[in-house]
């Protein structure tokens, strides 16, 4: 018995210690997504294309 509740304060120590380790990563930066916003543009002049040609198919009829 004693066995048991040795193996479940060890999981949960170092289940709380990866917890600690993740919030410590995201409050760092670590996932921030630096490549995204330089090319975000690049893909919402496609999207403005798009509509725009499809506004002017409209008001042509």
């Amino acid at each position: 018995m004693s066995i048991i509740v040795l193996l479940i304060s060890i999981s949960l120590t170092i289940a709380i210690i990866f917890l600690l380790i993740f919030y410590w990563s995201m409050k760092s930066g670590q996932y921030d997504d630096t490549y995204t916003p330089s090319i975000r543009m690049l893909f919402e002049d496609k999207k403005k294309e798009k509509k725009s040609s499809a506004e002017k198919k409209k008001h042509s009829t």
